[in-house]
């Protein structure tokens, strides 16, 4: 395994790219100014029509790299040739990784995260950001399967936040969550059912708080790695709050 400073920082850098991919949210992306692009990528194939002219204009304008593609080049870039419309491009986000590389750098210190499972409407993800973000959560817990993905939708509803928010991308959730339980975290669902509030939560250790979908709560897998259940007491036989709502209570539980 090639651990030398060079190729450490190079992989952070690929970790850091996030690779969004359709005609429409590409050009929206591209004429965000504020948003740090890597590199277009282009299937061969596309027809020059008016979305792709603009596209290119544009990137042309920005001084960004352009990669052309065969359509199966391409594909293997978007990991969606269904959608892609023949277009990807990759933003270099300074905040984005892995869940396994902040695990490695905080050993033994005292964080705060959300972990979402199955969080798949993309206003709820955007608006979990920007509580995350602005209740001074340390990170995202975010599996590339089952949840909304990072796309320009997202990034609207996080008003900005995401680019100041740490997002840590994994495969799966619950394999990660019980490496976190290993060196010492709790690892908190939330659910009705629980005798805990989250007013008893004791901050000394660090704690992760899974936010499970927007229906049906935590998955079988994921429930099985927390190691702790707690609510958040309800009245006027209120039984559940919109996850975003619920993330933003967590968030700034110790602001006053």
């Amino acid at each position: 395994m090639n651990d030398s400073p060079e190729y450490l920082k190079k992989r952070a850098f690929f970790d850091s790219l996030l690779t969004i991919y359709g005609r429409k949210p590409v050009l929206e992306a591209l004429e965000d100014d504020s948003l740090p692009v890597h590199k277009l990528h282009l299937a061969d194939s596309n027809r020059k029509d008016q979305l792709i002219s603009r596209i290119e204009q544009l990137a042309a304008e920005r001084k960004i790299e352009i990669a052309h593609w065969d359509r199966k080049g391409l594909s293997r870039i978007s990991k969606n040739a269904r959608q892609d419309q023949g277009v990807a491009l990759d933003l270099a986000l300074p905040r984005y990784g892995t869940a396994e590389t902040f695990l490695d750098e905080h050993r033994g210190t005292h964080f705060e995260l959300l972990a979402l499972d199955g969080i798949t409407n993309p206003q709820n993800l955007g608006m979990i950001i920007r509580s995350a973000c602005a209740g001074g959560i340390d990170g995202i817990i975010l599996p590339r399967k089952g949840c909304a993905q990072i796309d320009p939708l997202v990034i609207k509803a996080s008003v900005g936040t995401l680019f100041k928010t740490r997002i840590l991308r994994c495969e799966q959730l619950a394999p990660i969550l019980e490496k976190f339980a290993d060196i010492g975290a709790r690892v908190c669902a939330l659910s009705s059912h629980a005798d805990d509030t989250l007013r008893t939560i004791d901050s000394a250790q660090p704690n992760i708080f899974v936010l499970g979908n927007e229906t049906h709560g935590v998955g079988p897998a994921v429930e099985k790695a927390c190691t702790h259940r707690l609510r958040i007491p309800m009245q006027n036989n209120v039984e559940s709050l919109n996850v975003a709502i619920t993330a933003a209570l967590i968030s700034f539980r110790h602001q006053h």
